[in-house]
């Protein structure tokens, strides 16, 4: 039986429905999926892209994180990704950082990018920032990868560094 037209006044929600029909396209699976993070902390140069090595898994569905030599994520099912990642700088020296960058950075080239900067920059800084970067980008299951990399920009030329287990970087898939 075909249900055509449910009508607000027969139906009760406490009854129970028993249904033998077929449900197509519901519930994505969204796997690979995975999320790390940086477990210590990670010192980054002024001015400097540096990879982000967050080497701890939160988890990782489908073994398609490394998490102790490249940091990147490579997911054996083609399709579209969401890709994110997150860190909390801090600079070397009491408000000392004017500006600080992540990008997602996929086969080699960065490809979406978040900051942290001031409306006066480079007259006023901080002692803390914590740029958002996310993209939703294409992967060919085999060969694509991505990676993230930061930079950070201090007043003085001081260094500066990510602050352990408040960096973050995930990714899922949203479509094939």
């Amino acid at each position: 039986m075909a249900i055509t037209k449910i009508q607000s006044e027969s139906l009760n929600l406490a009854d129970d429905y028993a249904f033998t029909g077929t449900i197509t396209g519901a519930g994505e699976s969204n796997v690979p999926a995975f999320q790390a993070y940086r477990s210590t902390g990670q010192s980054v140069n002024t001015g400097v892209s540096t990879k982000i090595a967050f080497d701890t898994k939160q988890f990782d569905t489908n073994n398609s994180y490394d998490n102790s030599t490249n940091y990147r994520f490579t997911p054996t099912v083609a399709g579209k990704y969401f890709v994110y990642a997150s860190a909390f700088y801090y600079g070397n020296t009491d408000s000392d950082i004017k500006e600080c960058t992540m990008y997602i950075n996929k086969n080699g080239s960065n490809i979406a990018q978040g900051s942290a900067s001031w409306g006066d920059w480079p007259n006023t800084s901080l002692g803390n920032a914590s740029p958002h970067v996310f993209s939703v980008l294409d992967m060919n299951g085999t060969t694509d990868y991505v990676q993230i990399y930061g930079t950070i920009y201090t007043g003085t030329n001081n260094n500066g560094a990510i602050q352990a287990n408040w960096a973050m970087f995930g990714g899922f898939l949203v479509t094939t």
